[in-house]
């Protein structure tokens, strides 16, 4: 199938088909006498495991690794499983770390009158730079 099929059938678009090809992390396309790419379902495949890693927040670092643990028949599935919990520490940390500018933000609302006068908590907060531990 040609690259639009193959987006379709993988849910991948055709940029990102050609940029994942471009840095290595799927095969490149077998090209046809007329220099058109063409995909086979493995290949189909493939962008489809990319694409549910990308939704995961695996990074393409990560989705190499995997890819090239799926390929191997010989993997320990610990290995698989050290990557998987490396990623749950730090979507973990990043939910941490959202958490607390959700709760700033609250606060700093909570204590903004939200009326027609000029004083803003937020703003006074924003323009005070960063804060130091």
């Amino acid at each position: 199938m040609f690259i639009g099929e193959a987006a379709k059938a993988s849910g991948v678009n055709a940029k990102l088909i050609r940029y994942y090809e471009s840095i290595g992390l799927i095969d490149p396309a077998v090209r046809t006498e007329s220099g058109y790419r063409h995909y086979s379902e493995n290949d189909v495949h493939i962008l489809q495991f990319v694409k549910r890693a990308r939704a995961l927040g695996f990074s393409i670092e990560q989705i190499e690794r995997l890819i090239g643990l799926w390929r191997n028949t010989e993997r320990a599935s610990a290995d698989v499983k050290v990557i998987a919990l490396e990623h749950v520490t730090k979507l973990e940390e990043k939910i941490r770390q959202m958490q607390a500018m959700v709760d700033t933000l609250r606060d700093l609302a909570d204590n903004c009158h939200g009326d027609g006068r000029p004083d803003c908590p937020i703003l006074s907060d924003l323009g005070a730079g960063p804060k130091t531990n």
